[in-house]
């Protein structure tokens, strides 16, 4: 599944030019120009990383940075400041941040952070399991009651983003857009024939349960 990255940032010159390269690299990219966009676009996509400028207009980053972590986001932040000083990085860290990157920086240098916090983000997240499912993040397989449940690779993004957050609904527009990405259409069928398809791998009793109208919840 590609990762989604969110990116809160006032500057627009600067924002534009991270979403065309992130984008050209292969990430989706999703923009907020405050920290309470920011914090909007978190509980409506739950991007896997986020870009986060200390200086933002209403709330600074280091108060969203922490308002993040309060509401349980569990994703890496790299934060950007053109301050380079020990205190400023210190308040970052302290708030929740993972990572700090000082502009102006080299792009290069931007995509070696983040692909290193993805990859820390995998590593600590070996495992997901909900009632008797469980899934294995290194080996890419799932199992329900030890059985091996084989699924296609959408099946597979489906099931591991419906167990990061169970019990919580989700939209339809924000699965497509997690299993097709930013360009999918919502009004397609598609999401209904993976649901489908999943709910028919993983058997009785079921546990992605329809909200007519809305979306999909994982719950016994």
């Amino acid at each position: 599944m590609t990762a989604q990255i969110l990116v809160v940032e006032d500057d627009s010159e600067l924002a534009d030019y991270l979403h065309r390269g992130l984008t050209y690299d292969g990430y989706h990219v999703r923009i907020a120009q405050s920290a309470e966009a920011g914090m909007e676009e978190v509980q409506c996509r739950k991007p896997d990383l986020i870009i986060l400028d200390l200086m933002l207009p209403y709330t600074d980053g280091i108060t969203a940075c922490s308002n993040l972590r309060d509401k349980d986001y569990r994703g890496p932040i790299l934060m950007l400041t053109a301050r380079n000083t020990v205190d400023d990085r210190v308040l970052g860290l302290d708030a929740g941040a993972d990572d700090y990157l000082v502009k102006p920086f080299d792009f290069e240098e931007l995509l070696a952070r983040l692909r290193a916090l993805l990859r820390r983000k995998g590593a600590e997240t070996s495992h997901l399991s909900y009632d008797d499912i469980v899934v294995d993040i290194g080996m890419r397989l799932a199992f329900r009651r030890d059985q091996t449940i084989h699924l296609s690779k959408t099946e597979y993004d489906l099931l591991v983003f419906l167990l990061t957050y169970p019990e919580q609904v989700h939209t339809r527009e924000l699965l497509i857009e997690k299993i097709r990405g930013n360009n999918a259409d919502p009004s397609s069928n598609v999401l209904d024939i993976y649901v489908h398809r999943l709910r028919h791998k993983l058997g009785e009793p079921p546990l992605i349960h329809t909200m007519h109208g809305v979306g999909y919840i994982l719950k016994r």
